[in-house]
């Protein structure tokens, strides 16, 4: 199987023999520090400000995004929220459940959020801004020194997702001015589903210090306690948590962060020029570094995803709803190479040679 899908994706030979390992016992000194080291290089690689912590927590991201909700917003909040697509959507739902007073920002499929969105929205009195930094369900990345700009002038709480964008785009919390931070450890952590990990600000601290929570797993005042002993509450995913030790370590040792990025830049940009020559238009024009969303001109885009699948032992990423037949995507995340996307791009070209794209 190639896997060209965006989480969970293609894991090193490192992390894969982890995973066939037995998992061992949590609540020891070793395990600790490898949860201190794992902190230690989420913080470095996310840039954040001095005093940040990290949790991890044992969810899907949708889990570390209600937490952050439920643990850093209160109904006394005023929340901007942009809604491009599935996973902006999910933060809205997520607004609606907890009560926290918000305005939508309703984005078109592969639309871009622009300064006119913000402008209406200036000394208004919100007290907080959530956007998903790479829209998955569209490809879609949003212009975060623009909404940096414009959070630091009109004093608002900061929330990223940057699930599908965290180790592929730039991300500099601390420059950005970035109260939270959530990533999974399926996407550019290149490890299975299972953990998800928020950074937290010296501000966003405060708000959870002084905030109740109603959930005792999704306590992100217990996660932090737990933590200042490199421990979780409850037990945690701790193969997977194994694994993103070696993968943080392993990006750390390749030249670090901004060495990632470059791989994944080079790998995005060599895709779309290899795909180029197929009858495909690229859905945004701010496209991820971790994926690409493209429109099939005469095919369906769900029948190319299965084909690929069944035939070809090839996964891309489908879409639901209006997009399914409109859209598919293709990732670039985890231990892919540019011979792999040559791969694809002929499996593509195999198919256009057997009319099954047009």
């Amino acid at each position: 199987m190639l896997n060209f899908t965006v989480g969970p994706v293609m894991s090193s030979e490192a992390v894969r023999a982890i995973g066939s390992e037995q998992v061992p016992y949590f609540r020891t000194p070793e395990f600790s520090e490898v949860m201190f080291q794992n902190e230690r290089l989420m913080l470095q690689f996310t840039h954040a400000p001095k005093g940040s912590r990290v949790c991890f927590m044992t969810t899907s991201g949708t889990g570390s995004m209600e937490a952050s909700v439920m643990n850093v917003l209160s109904a006394d909040d005023k929340a901007i929220v942009v809604n491009g697509g599935s996973f902006g959507h999910r933060f809205v739902e997520l607004l609606q459940l907890h009560q926290i007073p918000h305005h939508e920002i309703s984005l078109e499929y592969g639309q871009s959020l622009i300064e006119e969105h913000l402008v209406p929205l200036a000394n208004q009195g919100y007290t907080a801004f959530l956007v998903n930094m790479g829209e998955t369900s569209t490809g879609v990345l949003y212009d975060m020194p623009m909404i940096s700009r414009f959070c630091r002038e009109n004093g608002l709480l900061l929330i990223v997702d940057a699930i599908s964008t965290f180790m592929a785009d730039p991300f500099d919390m601390e420059a950005l001015g970035a109260d939270v931070m959530i990533t999974g450890s399926q996407k550019a952590l290149a490890c299975p589903p299972g953990i998800s990990l928020i950074v937290l600000s010296p501000r966003a601290l405060e708000r959870v210090e002084n905030h109740h929570s109603v959930s005792m797993y999704l306590d992100l005042k217990l996660a932090l306690k737990n933590g200042e002993r490199g421990q979780t509450p409850f037990t945690p995913a701790v193969g997977t948590l194994l694994q993103i030790n070696q993968r943080l370590r392993d990006v750390e040792a390749a030249g670090g962060i901004e060495s990632e990025l470059k791989r994944m830049k080079v790998l995005s940009q060599d895709f779309r020029q290899k795909v180029a020559v197929l009858p495909f238009e690229m859905f945004t024009t701010s496209p991820q570094n971790g994926v690409t969303a493209l429109h099939p001109k005469n095919t369906s885009a769900y029948d190319i995803f299965t084909i690929l699948k069944d035939e070809y032992q090839i996964w891309i990423c489908p879409n639901g709803g209006d997009l399914r037949d409109r859209v598919f995507r293709v990732g670039h995340l985890g231990a892919l190479t540019t011979d792999d996307n040559t791969t694809l791009v002929n499996a593509m070209l195999d198919m256009q040679k057997r009319g099954l794209i047009k």
